[in-house]
């Protein structure tokens, strides 16, 4: 019984993430998008005459769908693998794969510059958004998912979510948002950098044995789900859960306040926000990475589900063809990434994601705020 109301809580949830904002997306009692194209042409920054391109635009670019859906692959496969990045390497193909920032830049003032820019962020959140749904279904079947804790921290999300949907949309140009996005990326690239050093290790002896006795396991070709999450203690001021051999413990009470300024940052950026949870669950809680993967999941898909439900109802529009070709690549990458990040090593999965911290968030604060592009990878 409760595993056929635990199959049924989750399609409900995919069914509300999916639907909800495709019923809604037209429900806007304005065309912002529509007079913006218009004020562009007047301007001279548009020839109307030219075939349109994303969003609908005249002369707006039109992104390779093969490419679409090899990159989205990419984004549902680090998402799943390490808990986060999904949304982050969505921006990156959105932002310098696509080539929608510079496009957005081409409008300096005009309102289309915010218009995509906003188009971006949510884009990036659909992404996230499925591959959080099949990654988290992959590990709860793994047993590599404390859901107590996954649902706490995205009850506090919703909240975030929320307000800075509201307060937000339409006000950022694309040289700050990917100022910004690029400055939250590198400033957790740092914090995990200290956290390998002998200092920032010393308190993770319990994580460390369970993420050994995982490995062993999995050389040994064992069943991981013998040994994995079973809740110990659930209550409000406590939860602890097994995994194993060893025991982790939370406060549900600051696990929902960490949700909310998780989201909080992630909603403004425009991404799923697992770069925050998984830190947070590794360093805070003191989780391995075996598990705060699939937690952060779950709390992602929570806080995605208000989050783009917000941003489509007040009418933001996404390119709806390449979305449905990146959700596909998506679902692929998603489906791949919990069955293959079991057999690489807790540091290997660490140092991907501080790599990908590291770069991507100096390349994008020193292309929002300075104008310089990094080299070699080209991001």
């Amino acid at each position: 019984m409760n595993k056929r109301c635990g199959k049924l809580w989750v399609l409900l949830l995919l069914m509300t993430l999916i639907a909800a904002p495709l019923m809604l997306a037209g429900t806007a009692s304005a065309d912002p998008l529509g007079d913006a194209i218009a004020k562009a042409i007047t301007e001279g920054k548009i020839d109307q005459a030219a075939e349109p391109g994303y969003l609908g635009i005249p002369g707006g670019p039109k992104p390779n769908l093969i490419v679409a859906f090899l990159w989205a692959c990419w984004v549902g496969w680090v998402f799943s693998t390490v808990g986060a990045f999904g949304g982050i390497m969505a921006g990156v193909g959105h932002m310098s794969i696509f080539g929608l920032g510079a496009y957005a830049k081409t409008f300096q003032d005009n309102p289309l510059n915010k218009l995509v820019t906003d188009s971006i962020r949510v884009s990036n959140q659909w992404l996230v958004g499925l591959s959080a749904f099949v990654s988290s279904l992959n590990y709860a079947k793994q047993k590599r998912l404390i859901i107590p804790l996954g649902v706490t921290l995205g009850l506090g999300s919703l909240v975030a979510a929320f307000l800075v949907v509201y307060t937000t949309m339409g006000k950022l140009k694309f040289s700050q948002y990917q100022g910004y996005f690029g400055l939250v990326v590198f400033i957790i690239g740092a914090f995990m950098i200290y956290e390998q050093t002998p200092k920032g290790q010393s308190s993770k002896k319990a994580a460390k044995a369970a993420a050994k006795a995982f490995e062993e396991t999995m050389k040994k070709k064992g069943d991981i789900t013998q040994m994995g999450v079973e809740t110990v203690k659930l209550g409000i001021t406590r939860t602890e859960i097994s995994f194993f051999g060893q025991t982790f413990g939370f406060n549900p009470i600051w696990a929902f306040i960490g949700g909310f300024f998780i989201s909080a940052l992630s909603s403004f950026i425009g991404v799923g926000g697992g770069f925050l949870y998984v830190p947070f669950l590794t360093s805070v809680v003191g989780l391995p990475m075996y598990v705060a993967a699939g937690t952060s999941g779950l709390a992602v898909l929570i806080s995605m589900i208000l989050s783009i439900f917000n941003y489509m109802i007040k009418g933001v529009t996404v390119y709806w063809l390449m979305i449905a070709v990146e959700l596909v690549g998506v679902f692929v990458g998603s489906m791949i990434g919990p069955r293959t990040g079991k057999y690489i090593p807790e540091k290997g999965l660490k140092y991907v994601f501080i790599f990908l911290s590291f770069y991507v968030g100096l390349n994008y604060t020193l292309r929002g705020f300075a104008g310089y592009k990094m080299p070699i990878i080209g991001f």
